[in-house]
């Protein structure tokens, strides 16, 4: 075949080969792939000559230096429109439902993956008054100074509590307060300090979330309405103090249930170092901040015992009370414009109106953790001029916050949540238990009334207002099983009962039982006493001291 012609070019038969679909185009060295069509090679199905690969898939599969150019604008547009384009994955789905709640919350003014706190259930609309005055003498309550500046650490200059008061229904003020005050960032870093995680990162952070989550929340009381009018009638008084690492802010919806049936409540924000943060404000608009303290911050504090620490916190508390107690009564006395005038939070227009109106027969000091071991101290004392409680309500009184005061003349009701008293906790060679019962039994025998009761199913965050705005996350975080607004409902009406027996002398409800359980958990009531009592006192209260039932 040496002498045979080549075939002309025409006449040999050449088969293209179509781009497979698992051809990548991925060095400058691959195939070309068919990028741009014009009409007439387009098939009007949208497929390739030779191939049912559409053009979108050749772009996927083509190495970005080959792709065409496009306008900016038209590749944004692409871009967000596949960025928007529904795709049934988890993640969308998940992101979706966030921004769509994110938007809610924003055009309802509700706060984000949180509650509003509710309205108040008494027959009276409640009232609220912010009061910053200067107290009657200034004063270094300890000779305790910090160790960064040197400034006295426990300085008492003036005195800021919130009054919740019963108003009349439809009574309109000028707005509500924030629950978390103004500025955030302070009570940010407040709680910072308390975690031991103070830093120019960290605090940014705490007041990210603090805003994100409780940042709108107010509190549904009306500032500065006028008191409810009836000059026949005056009103008791409850003096509120917090405990650690909480505000005056902290109780609002305890103070306001109260308030709605009928008392005044003056909800103290203690400047002792215990709570996250507060701003010390005068009248001639100077402001200092106290923040959450901890003893090794005062100089000498690394060798300070923890007792003697908290003894000058409980005697700066006692200083604070005895003066909300003088305020109270320079507005009953008939003194309230001045406590206007002088008051650096502008609030109060119409405390003139309160002469008269407070009755101080009837004035019991109450308290919460470190609170209420400050109560009982301030009790000491009562009944007196300078301090004229009549009672006390004590709420989970601290574990450590230093020994109990036991000397008390005057009725007092002690309520432990469930975990408060399930939990044995060793209190100065004794389980605390034992100790807080023992103190209500002393002062049973003393003046023949007291009761120690507690709560069930609850927790000790449950009478604040934490469990309203976070009731999921409380839950799970504390282990209380009770709804969180069934729980303060119990906490309000047994303070309530003790309210109407320390007027009238009757027992009504819980505090008309004998003792039920004299251990936490251990039944000891007869036959007769299941029969008679109503199943929800059984359901939600153990009674461990109380006067024997009146027939």
């Amino acid at each position: 075949m040496a002498g045979s012609p080549l075939p002309s070019y025409s006449e040999i038969d050449v088969e293209l080969e179509t781009l497979a679909d698992s051809q990548y185009f991925d060095s400058p060295d691959s195939p070309l792939p068919l990028l741009d069509y014009d009409d007439d090679h387009h098939h009007t199905d949208g497929q390739t000559l030779g191939g049912n690969r559409s053009t979108i898939n050749i772009m996927s599969s083509t190495p970005k230096w080959m792709r065409t150019a496009q306008p900016l604008g038209r590749s944004l547009y692409q871009k967000a429109l596949a960025a928007v384009q529904p795709r049934l994955t988890f993640g969308y789905v998940a992101w979706s439902l966030i921004s769509l709640y994110v938007l809610y919350c924003i055009l309802a003014r509700s706060p984000l993956f949180a509650s509003k706190l509710p309205g108040y259930s008494g027959p009276y609309e409640v009232g609220a008054i912010d009061v910053e005055v200067p107290v009657r003498t200034p004063r270094k309550i300890s000779e305790q100074v910090l160790e960064s500046d040197g400034k006295p650490a426990f300085e008492l200059e003036t005195v800021l509590f919130t009054l919740y008061y019963p108003a009349a229904k439809g009574s309109s003020g000028t707005g509500h307060h924030y629950w978390i005050p103004r500025p955030i960032s302070i009570t940010a870093e407040g709680y910072a300090r308390a975690a031991h995680f103070n830093n120019f990162i960290s605090r940014p952070v705490f007041t990210l979330f603090l805003w994100a989550i409780a940042g709108s929340i107010k509190i549904p009381a009306h500032v500065d309405v006028p008191l409810l009018k009836d000059e026949e009638e005056e009103f008791s008084v409850v003096v509120l103090s917090h405990g650690q690492a909480s505000s005056r802010t902290d109780y609002t919806h305890y103070c306001g249930e109260l308030a709605s049936l009928g008392t005044v409540v003056a909800a103290i924000e203690h400047r002792d170092g215990s709570g996250p943060g507060s701003v010390v404000m005068s009248k001639d608009g100077k402001e200092r901040k106290v923040m959450y303290l901890n003893k090794k911050e005062l100089r000498g504090g690394k060798e300070m015992k923890s007792d003697d620490f908290k003894f000058q916190q409980l005697a700066f508390r006692q200083a604070e009370i005895e003066e909300t107690i003088a305020v109270l009564q320079e507005l009953h006395a008939g003194k309230g414009a001045t406590v206007f005038a002088n008051n650096a939070r502008k609030e109060g227009r119409g405390l003139a109106e309160w002469e008269s109106r407070l009755n101080f027969s009837q004035t019991v000091i109450a308290g919460h953790s470190l609170g209420a071991t400050g109560a009982l101290q301030v009790l000491r004392g009562a009944t007196s001029a300078k301090n004229p409680a009549v009672g006390g309500i004590i709420l989970d009184p601290g574990k450590s916050s230093g020994r109990l005061n036991t000397d008390i003349d005057v009725p007092i009701l002690i309520i432990h949540s469930d975990s408060w008293s399930k939990k044995i906790t060793p209190f100065f060679g004794r389980p605390h238990f034992d100790t807080v019962r023992d103190i209500a039994r002393d002062v049973l025998k003393r003046v023949g009334s007291s009761w120690f009761v507690t709560s069930l199913r609850t927790s000790h965050p449950s009478v604040t207002d934490a469990p309203l705005i976070e009731p999921l996350l409380l839950s799970w975080t504390t282990g209380a099983t009770i709804g969180a607004h069934r729980g303060l409902k119990e906490y309000v009406r047994v303070s309530q009962e003790f309210m109407d027996f320390l007027r009238n002398g009757s027992r009504e409800g819980v505090l008309s039982e004998d003792v039920t359980h004299e251990e936490y958990g251990k039944d000891t009531m007869t036959e007769e006493q299941r029969r008679r009592m109503p199943k929800e006192t059984t359901k939600y209260w153990q009674i461990h001291v109380a006067p024997p039932r009146e027939e």
